[in-house]
């Protein structure tokens, strides 16, 4: 059986590409809260928690938003896919 006639390559693909959107979310909250929050002096910050707001929104808030994120796409998104060939074939 070719690569392109099993389906489970093109499962395989596009469950890669959903990874590949979380990282990319991870990254923009991330880099947006950091860079957008933090890039000011540091007089000028917002603490929450003894904490820069910047780095709670960022890091923190990033944290339990792609544990959520992760959580919904393994149950709702991911199919789980047999490996062995013998099953296809039945």
């Amino acid at each position: 059986m070719k690569h392109h006639d099993d389906k489970r390559f093109r499962i395989a693909n596009q469950e890669a590409l959903i990874g590949v959107a979380l990282v990319l979310i991870n990254f923009l909250w991330w880099y947006g809260f950091a860079y957008g929050l933090g890039g000011q002096p540091v007089s000028d910050y917002t603490w929450i928690f003894g904490m820069p707001a910047w780095f709670v929104y960022s890091c923190i808030g990033g944290f339990i938003l792609m544990v959520v994120l992760v959580a919904f796409v393994v149950k709702y998104l991911l199919t789980d896919i047999p490996f062995d060939e013998e099953e296809d074939r039945e």
